[in-house]
């Protein structure tokens, strides 16, 4: 019986899954059709599940008919611990360096092969950026993702040097060549600077945050306006704030 029960649930699960999954930062509300086209699921198994998922709160659904991503699954997500515990931890921190500089400053860790920005403060007439709160990027070209990718294992970095890297403007680092100096250069120094290889109006500064063990487990960057003031003149702003979240974070249990 418990291995019919798990043939069952197992594929309502990932069903399920597939429902969440459709939506996106272009794609935040979905009618029941492109609810289904986009999931790859039929009609009536898409109305199902959504239905099931709106009756929990995962999903909520407005007066026009259209699905959106519901409270209650924010709540469940906002328990992970690199999540809430190192926004908590790290959050007087940031506000401290936004203060100081009115740029905008981003807390980042690593999940996999990406960069997954876990707080961000926009910074008073600050450089627009492409990055938002729970949005993936890559490790190769903002500041925090050289930091991580530099202290990431060593089978990870090699997986992100055997790309595709993407290149974002004519300045990102693309070969496995360029982009190992740049990693062996934000390990000597303790930061990394992403010279307009996001946007070509933007330079970031970024350094690692350690845990109790020394372990590399996410990192803080300011982001400023190319031409500004020098990256450089920075980074003892952002190490600064990285050693004083390290600080601060709970001891693992």
């Amino acid at each position: 019986m418990p291995t019919q029960v798990a043939e069952r649930t197992g594929p309502v699960v990932a069903r399920a899954l597939q429902i969440l999954a459709a939506f996106t930062p272009d794609r935040r509300a979905l009618t029941l059709s492109e609810l289904s086209r986009h999931s790859g699921l039929p009609v009536s198994t898409a109305h199902r599940l959504a239905a099931d998922l709106v009756a929990w709160g995962a999903l909520e659904r407005d007066p026009a008919g259209c699905y959106h991503i519901g409270l209650r699954l924010w709540e469940i997500g906002s328990l992970a611990p690199r999540g809430l515990g190192l926004r908590e931890a790290a959050l007087p921190f940031l506000e401290d360096l936004s203060q100081v500089t009115r740029e905008n400053v981003q807390l980042a860790v690593r999940e996999g092969t990406e960069v997954v920005f876990v707080e961000r403060i926009a910074g008073s007439k600050a450089v627009p950026v492409l990055t938002r709160v729970g949005g993936r990027f890559a490790l190769t070209a903002t500041g925090v993702g050289l930091v991580l990718l530099a202290h990431a294992p060593a089978d990870v970095r090699e997986q992100v040097l055997a790309g595709p890297i993407k290149r974002y403007t004519e300045r990102t680092l693309v070969t496995p060549h360029q982009l190992r100096a740049a990693l062996a250069d934000t390990r000597a120094r303790g930061y990394a600077i992403s010279d307009r290889q996001v946007t070509m109006d933007a330079v970031s500064v970024a350094a690692p945050i350690h845990d109790a063990r020394g372990d590399v487990v996410a990192a803080v960057s300011l982001v400023v306006h190319h031409g500004g003031v020098a990256p450089h003149t920075l980074a003892s702003l952002v190490r600064t704030s990285a050693r004083a979240i390290s600080r601060a974070l709970p001891a693992p249990l």
